[in-house]
């Protein structure tokens, strides 16, 4: 199934798991999940443009425009059992991805996976970027564990890489929440105890966007938690996959057993 938002997923499965990257982020992140979350989904990265191997196309900074184009490029590919993770920018994108989805009578999400951002009526966790000198934006992203050091020792890198941040981190700051009714979809939040952007206030606030049950879950570290420490994160997800994949003809005789 070719798209060019969909990375190549792995293996599979009966749940499929779209993975929404953060701002100045790109889908290979999540390609170790492919092994460590198989069998019980299959990892669908999804990335942006503008980035990594669409490095050459224009980013957008307005999310509705975004999920215009991003929605229908995705539309084959969500006609399956699915979930939403999303990842503080990939959070509101998976979000009002579904809330789109939504409004088009399109098969929903089993559930949303959302971590590391706030709920969408709260404002934006980031600073007004467009106020934030090169200087003053590196030390941002430097103190929210963003970029490592070292990785500043390489101009090139970070001359093109900034305004990828750039553009990504206007699309959350000119969202407005239009104050849709609640997703009938359960909600699991993840968040990390130092985090400097969202706390656990801010994650249990999605609460007022579903109807379904809304748990939150405080893992170790900061606002990269999942990509420093990535396997406390996967004891969590796998239950919780399992939890939602289809049961398929085998699972239904072993549970009349």
């Amino acid at each position: 199934m070719h798209s060019r938002y969909l990375d190549q997923p792995g293996a599979d499965a009966a749940l499929r798991l779209f993975c929404f990257h953060h701002a100045g982020g790109g889908s290979s992140m999540y390609r170790p999940w492919h092994r460590a979350l198989h069998p019980y989904a299959s990892v669908w990265p999804v990335q942006l443009p503008g980035r990594e191997g669409r490095a050459g196309e224009t980013r957008f900074v307005d999310l509705e425009s975004l999920l215009t184009d991003l929605e229908s490029e995705l539309d084959d590919a969500l006609t399956v059992p699915h979930l939403f993770f999303g990842h503080s920018l990939g959070a509101l994108v998976a979000y009002r991805l579904a809330c789109r989805r939504r409004s088009r009578h399109r098969l929903l999400p089993r559930a949303l996976l959302l971590s590391g951002y706030g709920a969408p009526h709260l404002p934006a966790p980031f600073p007004p970027v467009d106020s934030l000198d090169d200087t003053t934006l590196i030390q941002f992203l430097r103190d929210v564990g963003g970029v490592p050091a070292e990785f500043l020792d390489w101009p090139d890198w970070v001359r093109h890489w900034l305004p990828v941040v750039r553009d990504d981190l206007r699309v959350c700051c000119n969202y407005v929440d239009p104050g849709d009714p609640p997703l009938e979809c359960p909600m699991h939040l993840f968040g990390a105890d130092a985090d400097p952007l969202v706390n656990e206030h801010d994650l249990h606030a999605w609460n007022r966007h579903t109807t379904q049950p809304c748990e939150v879950q405080i893992l170790a570290g900061d606002h990269f938690y999942l990509t420093q420490s990535p396997e406390q994160l996967f004891r969590l997800l796998r239950p919780l996959l399992r939890r939602y994949a289809p049961v398929t003809g085998r699972d239904e005789a072993v549970a009349s057993c």
